[in-house]
Formats: structure tokens, C-alpha cells, sequence
């Protein structure tokens, strides 16, 4: 199996931290994000990557270079303008091989069981599943709305407090059948939240939702808060990036 880390994000949230780091390059625990989601993913038996690459693109391939020494194979693909979510997906179709594959955020630290992800994907036979966590605030979010058998009815990215209906929010990790890249638009950028998976639910295609465990951690590390919440949720040796 193989997987897609989207990194090409400029991380305006998390700046001036991100002027000269990528995003997914910044520390945690003492080593890249991008560490720490390489061994996750070799850890569940998965060593083909791809990550898309835009802003500051030499710097992770600077420090991976093809992977070997992480125990994985990385393909990159450069983004002269940015693509979105699943347009960076697109544009790798071949890589994917006809196969099941993962997609996760490249701002998403995670312990979560990926193999019981798998497992869920795989007993459910949907075209996707999408990881849900359970948020604090469900206005920054892409929420996700679940019938009484796991499957997805509806997605709502970012409502206003009067439009919130849950506080299960897309967790940045999906697994997805190549029949999905179908229905992503082949011009111009698209994201999975807000274009892609709303596009399935329209023509019934069955996209599942699979409840992270409240004992698995995962954080996006997308603002300041956040990443600080990283240093403190993922090991003791973890340095106070942000002051």
C-alpha cells in the first residue's frame, strides 16, 4: 500500500516560524513532523510515499532525500501552483497503481492505530473513509455527520456556531479507493473536504467515517496554540518551540 503526505502549504498561521521551515519540517519532540509521520506510517507497513512539495520545496527533500534512510521510498512532486488537497492527489493518480491508498495531512501528528483504520476500511467497502476526531471547536473544522452504520451523509466545512450539528471534525487521514481520483476535477485546484467528498455523497458512492479512539492522540499543528499543545501531547523531551 501506498501513501500521499500533503506538505505544500505555506503555514501563514504559524508564521514567522514557517518563513524559513516548511510546515511539516517543524520540530517536535526534537525532530521533524515529517519524522514522526514517515516512522508512523513504516511502522503500519506502508514504505511508498509521495509529498507534494510548494513552499520552500527544497528543504524536505534536502533532509529525506529518497527515503532510505527512514525506511521508505519517496516520490516528490513539486507544485509550482498550489493544487489543494485532492488536486495533489490528481496529479499522482499513476503513483497510486489502481490500489487502496492513504492520504494524511502533512500538519497532522498522530498515534492513532492506522492497521484498525485499514481494518474499518476494509470490512465496510466503502470508496473511502475518513478518520473523524472529537473537537473543542467545531467552527474551525470540517465537520462530519454519520448515520447509525458508520457512513457519511454530510459534510460541512467551517460553519458559523448556528450551522454546527456535531463535534466530529475531519482528522486529516483518509484511506480511499482509486475510483475516488475520478471525481476529482482535472483543472484547477480541489480539496477533499470542501469538493470531493460532498461529490461522493451525491452520487451515493458509500464514504465512511471511522471514530478515532480517545485513547489515540492527534493534533494538527496548524497555529501556535496547537503546536505547542504538540510539544506537550508527544514526549517529555519535546522543546518549547514558540517561547
Amino acid at each position: 500500500m501506498k501513501a500521499m503526505i500533503l506538505a505544500a502549504g505555506e503555514g501563514t498561521r504559524l508564521r514567522p516560524l514557517t518563513d524559513r521551515c516548511p510546515k511539516p519540517m517543524l520540530p517536535v519532540a526534537g525532530r521533524p513532523l515529517l519524522e514522526h509521520t514517515l516512522a508512523w506510517l513504516h511502522a503500519h507497513g506502508i514504505c511508498e510515499v509521495a509529498i507534494n512539495l510548494h513552499h520552500l520545496p527544497q528543504v524536505i527533500p534536502n533532509h529525506f532525500g529518497d527515503g532510505g534512510r527512514f525506511g521508505v521510498r519517496i516520490t516528490y512532486s513539486l507544485e509550482k501552483e498550489l493544487l489543494g488537497t485532492a488536486g495533489a492527489v490528481r496529479r499522482l493518480s499513476e503513483f497510486f497503481g489502481g490500489e487502496t491508498f492513504v492520504v494524511v495531512y502533512g500538519d497532522v501528528l498522530t498515534d492513532l492505530d492506522l492497521s484498525a483504520l485499514l481494518r474499518f476500511h476494509r470490512a465496510h467497502g466503502g470508496v473511502g473513509t475518513v478518520a473523524l476526531y472529537r473537537v473543542s471547536n467545531p467552527t474551525a473544522c470540517g465537520l462530519v455527520e454519520l448515520d447509525w452504520d458508520g457512513r457519511i451523509v454530510r459534510f460541512l466545512e467551517k460553519p458559523r456556531p448556528e450551522e454546527v450539528f456535531t463535534n466530529l471534525a475531519n482528522a486529516g487521514v483518509y484511506v480511499l479507493e482509486p475510483q475516488v481520483i475520478a471525481h476529482i476535477p482535472s483543472d484547477g485546484p480541489s480539496d477533499f473536504g470542501r469538493d470531493v467528498f460532498p461529490a461522493l455523497l451525491q452520487h451515493k458512492l458509500a464514504l465512511y467515517g471511522y471514530i478515532i479512539p480517545a485513547t489515540a492522540r492527534l493534533i494538527d499543528i496548524g497555529s501556535p496554540e496547537h503546536y505547542r499543545l504538540a510539544q506537550e501531547l508527544f514526549g517529555p523531551s519535546a522543546r518549547k518551540e514558540l517561547g
